[in-house]
């Protein structure tokens, strides 16, 4: 086994005359959370689709948990999760029903069992007889994320989670996000948020125009630019601090 969970090497990918990916170089080291960082069109989502064996590269290798996405397909996709830019959970169901649809088409021998366990790790235990039309955003994103993990996939990929999100559910997400690093899981996270990879990452990539400019620790990237200057500025809270505090989930800040 390679120390890293995802390795890109040369990875290209175009539409038509449209080059989108154009020679991407990336490393997501096991355990750890990397932040894709990128805005629209830089091509995140079209490398998150290669990676997941929904898309074929034009050239360069990709591997996830040491399995050639080209050659070992099936084998990624058991070594994968997947959670796409909006939750992909049905509405009809209630949050244990999506879960054990999704453990009983991995064919697992007890849906029931995993399903609560994953129920209860991702704080959606109280509401998992409710039928998930009624739950707000942020739960049925932490759903989606729970039936990402059926099946303890080592390398869990979450294309831009929170968009969408209001502040108290994107705080509730980064939680789930950490605590499954915490775990031991592999997480690459895309973003075009930048407080999002500053929060969570341990590494953060980012990606403009279909290549990786630069690659680091969030204090590395931050030492490519001249040392800041010390002033003595006064601070006023900003209205995402005074949301929360009206609404009582300041002490998640």
């Amino acid at each position: 086994m390679t120390a890293a969970a995802i390795e890109v090497r040369g990875l290209e990918k175009s539409y038509g005359e449209l080059a989108v990916l154009r020679g991407v170089d990336l490393e997501v080291p096991r355990g750890r959370i990397v932040a894709l960082l990128g805005a629209n069109g830089a091509g995140k989502t079209t490398l998150v689709r290669v990676l997941a064996t929904l898309l074929r590269a034009d050239a360069g290798v990709a591997s996830v948990a040491g399995h050639d996405v080209a050659t070992a397909a099936a084998d990624v996709r058991a070594a994968l999760g997947l959670t796409g830019q909006f939750a992909a959970v049905d509405e009809i169901l209630t949050g244990r029903e999506n879960l054990v649809m999704v453990a009983r088409l991995r064919r697992l021998p007890d849906a029931g069992a995993t399903a609560d366990a994953l129920l209860a790790r991702l704080g959606l235990a109280e509401a998992a007889h409710r039928r998930v039309g009624t739950w707000s955003g942020g739960m049925r994103r932490r759903l989606d994320i729970a039936m990402s993990l059926v099946g303890e996939p080592e390398v869990i990929v979450l294309d831009e989670p929170t968009t969408g999100l209001d502040p108290q559910a994107r705080l509730d997400v980064w939680a789930a996000v950490r605590e499954l690093a915490d775990g031991g899981t592999t997480v690459l996270l895309t973003t075009q948020h930048l407080e999002e990879a500053e929060r969570l990452a341990d590494r953060i990539a980012i990606l403009h125009e279909g290549r990786i400019l630069v690659d680091g620790t969030l204090a590395e990237l931050q030492a490519m630019l001249p040392p800041a200057t010390v002033e003595h500025v006064e601070k006023q809270p900003t209205l995402e601090e005074v949301f929360l505090a009206v609404v009582g989930g300041g002490e998640r800040l």
